[in-house]
């Protein structure tokens, strides 16, 4: 198990949205507030670590034949409970996440570090991969929403910080870009950072 090599790969050189291009859908679509981006970061950390240990467990008496079912009722058992727990504590990001939250169940990423991954080794090193995977989705959620509030709102923090959490204003009404939290400035921003994701990772084996 190489630590420093999971470590690497889950935040930078196979992030899951920049470099394996997963889960992009979500990723653009919750991506407008800090509040939304580390709320959906946090479930799918714990949701894909949770799963990744429970199929590691069991990756020796599932069947071939209907691994991908076992993965999909093992990830919406988590997902479940995930659900749940936001509705009950925290609502408002319930509300605002929407139908994301159960779609986590079929997330691109979830079910490829359980293929992958998870199914092919040990208890501590597919927990590891789980966090630094989500780990590695989650910054790039908080750079999207970062990027997207400031820009598109002239915020930082929404649902957070500021007066009734609408976030602390940086920019006058009336600078900010409004179409960057609207679907197209989602596919812009994540297309400009992954197009600068493929430049440093092509830098770096040039070197």
């Amino acid at each position: 198990m190489n630590v420093k090599k999971q470590f690497r790969e889950g935040l930078l050189t196979n992030n899951p949205v920049l470099v394996q291009l997963l889960g992009m859908c979500s990723t653009m679509a919750i991506t407008t507030t800090l509040f939304n981006g580390i709320g959906m970061g946090v479930s799918v950390i714990v949701i894909l670590t949770c799963s990744n240990i429970v199929i590691s467990l069991l990756r020796k008496i599932i069947p071939s034949t209907i691994r991908i079912a076992c993965y999909i009722v093992v990830v919406a058992g988590f997902v479940t409970i995930v659900d749940l727990l936001t509705q009950a504590f925290l609502p408002s990001l319930s509300e605002s996440l929407g139908v994301f939250i159960p779609l986590i169940v079929v997330n691109c990423i979830i079910l490829a570090r359980a293929e992958a991954f998870a199914s092919r080794n040990g208890v501590a090193a597919s927990a590891l991969d789980g966090i630094f995977q989500g780990t590695g989705y989650t910054l790039v959620l908080i750079v999207m929403c970062v990027i997207r509030e400031f820009l598109g709102s002239g915020t930082f923090g929404g649902g957070l910080l500021g007066p009734d959490g609408a976030g602390i204003r940086i920019l006058p009404e009336g600078v900010p870009a409004t179409f960057l939290v609207l679907p197209v400035g989602g596919f812009l921003t994540l297309g400009c950072l992954i197009a600068l994701m493929q430049y440093l990772l092509r830098r770096r084996e040039d070197k």
